[in-house]
C-alpha cells in the first residue's frame, strides 16, 4: 500500500501579509500554477493560491484577500486512496500535507498518475468523464474564448471546424500572447527577473489582456493560437494508458473520441486519478 508520504513533494510556499505580485513572481520562478499560503509569523497554513484566483480577483493587491481561505489538507500517514477521494469529490489541484498542524508537504492529481499507470485497471475513460465538454469554433475571436473559459470555469476547450470535426485544442496556456515580452508589461505585473524562456509566463499569465482591461486584437482568433492535432484517447482506451500519457506529455486534460473520431467528451487528471478509490 502507497500513502501520501510516498508521493508528497517538499512545498515552495508564499507568505502572508503579502502582495499579488509576490504570488505572481513566485509561480513564474517556479513554473507552478498554484501555491500554499503560510503567515510569516509562524509558518501556519491559511490559504492557497492559484493562478485562476489572481485572475479572478486582480484588483486585489492584498494576497489575504485573493487566496482561496477554506482549504482541504490530507495527513502524510494518509493513503493514496484517501488522497484520491479528495481530488474527486473537490477537483481541487493541490492538496497541502498537515501533520500535527505543521505543512510538511503537498501533492497534485500530477504526482498520482504514476500509481493509476501501474495499476493496469480495465476502466475506460467514457466511463470516468465528470464534466459538460465546452468546445469552441476554431474562427472564433480570442476574446471570446477567454470571457467563456472564464464563465464556464473550464482550463481547456477542444476546438471544432465547421463540420464539426475536432481539429485543435486551447488551454488558458496558449491564451499567452506575445505582447507580454514587452518588460513595460511584465513590470506592471510585478515580474522583475529575467528568465530564459516564457516557459513560467505561459502557466501563470493567461489571461493577462482580460485583467487589465486591454483589448485582445479583433483579429485574434483560436485557429491562430490552438495547438493542432491535439494528442487525443479513444473511449475505450484504459485510464491506466490514459494515466501514462498524461504524465508522459505533461497533459492536465485529453479530448476522448469514438470510433468515428467524433469527439465524446474531455478527460481531466483529476478524472484518472479518481478510479483509486472507486474501482
Amino acid at each position: 500500500m502507497k500513502y501520501v508520504s510516498d508521493i508528497m513533494n517538499m512545498p515552495i510556499v508564499v507568505e502572508v501579509p503579502g502582495s499579488r505580485n509576490d504570488a505572481i513572481n513566485m509561480m513564474v520562478k517556479n513554473k507552478l500554477t498554484g501555491l500554499p499560503v503560510v503567515r510569516s509569523t509562524d509558518g501556519a497554513l491559511v490559504g492557497i493560491v492559484s493562478r485562476r484566483d489572481v485572475f479572478r480577483k486582480f484588483d486585489e493587491d492584498q494576497l489575504s484577500l485573493i487566496m482561496k481561505k477554506d482549504i482541504r489538507t490530507i495527513s502524510s500517514a494518509a493513503t493514496i486512496e484517501e488522497a484520491a477521494e479528495v481530488f474527486a469529490k473537490y477537483r481541487i489541484h493541490r492538496l497541502p500535507v498537515v501533520d500535527e498542524g505543521r505543512l510538511v508537504g503537498i501533492i497534485t492529481p500530477t504526482d498520482m498518475l504514476d500509481v493509476v499507470a501501474k495499476k493496469k485497471l480495465n476502466v475506460t475513460a467514457e466511463r470516468v468523464i465528470n464534466t459538460t465538454c465546452v468546445t469552441t469554433y476554431e474562427e472564433s475571436p480570442l476574446s471570446y474564448v477567454v470571457h467563456a473559459m472564464r464563465i464556464s470555469d473550464v482550463p481547456a476547450m477542444p476546438v471544432l471546424n465547421a463540420s464539426g470535426d475536432l481539429t485543435g485544442i486551447i488551454t488558458d496556456r496558449d491564451l499567452f500572447v506575445d505582447q507580454v515580452k514587452d518588460p513595460k508589461t511584465l513590470n506592471e505585473l510585478g515580474i522583475t527577473d529575467a528568465f530564459e524562456s516564457l516557459a513560467g509566463y505561459r502557466n501563470v499569465l493567461p489571461l493577462f489582456y482580460t485583467v487589465t482591461e486591454r483589448s485582445i486584437p479583433e483579429d485574434f482568433v483560436v485557429r491562430d493560437y490552438m495547438v493542432r492535432n491535439p494528442t487525443t484517447v479513444f473511449k475505450k482506451t484504459s485510464v491506466s494508458e490514459v494515466a501514462k500519457q498524461m504524465k508522459t506529455k505533461d497533459f492536465g486534460q485529453i479530448p476522448v473520441r469514438d470510433s468515428k473520431d467524433y469527439l465524446v467528451g474531455m478527460i481531466y487528471d483529476v478524472d484518472v486519478i479518481s478510479t483509486l478509490c472507486r474501482y
